[in-house]
């Protein structure tokens, strides 16, 4: 990501929004491998939103298909978006407090896929580069 990128909310918005489909991709690839044959990508679409076996992919699947309605939206985009989607992704990327399905999943999917460690990697270097909360003593970025 560029200064540029940076500097832009829609941008660095469509930059979140790509890294985040690719992981996604290769976590749906991995899952859909496990499972076997799924026949037409219509049969797959069913069992990725109604199957058990895809359902930890779904929130993952929910946050893609939310940055998309938000970048088609022609309204501004701020930086307090892009904080906030910042927020949402690294909290679903992070350790729970709890047992979690989708964490335990996940760890497990980049400890058997090498792409789905590279992807995990970008996306962290994407987020690793948006926009932090203002520090509200300093003004300044934190």
């Amino acid at each position: 990501m560029n200064t540029q990128e940076m500097s832009d909310p829609r941008a660095a918005l469509k930059k979140l929004s790509g890294a985040l489909r690719k992981l996604h991709k290769t976590l749906v690839d991995l899952e859909t491998g496990r499972f076997g044959p799924v026949g037409s990508p219509f049969e797959h679409l069913q069992l990725l939103t109604g199957h058990p076996q895809f359902a930890w992919l779904r929130r993952i699947s929910e946050i893609v298909v939310e940055l998309d309605e938000r970048l088609d939206d022609k309204e501004d985009i701020d930086t307090a978006a892009i904080v906030a989607y910042k927020t949402v992704v690294e909290r679903l990327l992070s350790p729970p407090e709890s047992d979690d399905d989708f964490y335990r999943k996940y760890v497990k999917a980049l400890q058997e896929s090498t792409e789905a460690a590279i992807s995990h990697g970008e996306l962290r270097q994407v987020l690793s580069l948006l926009a932090a909360p203002s520090d509200p003593a300093s003004g300044r970025q934190a």
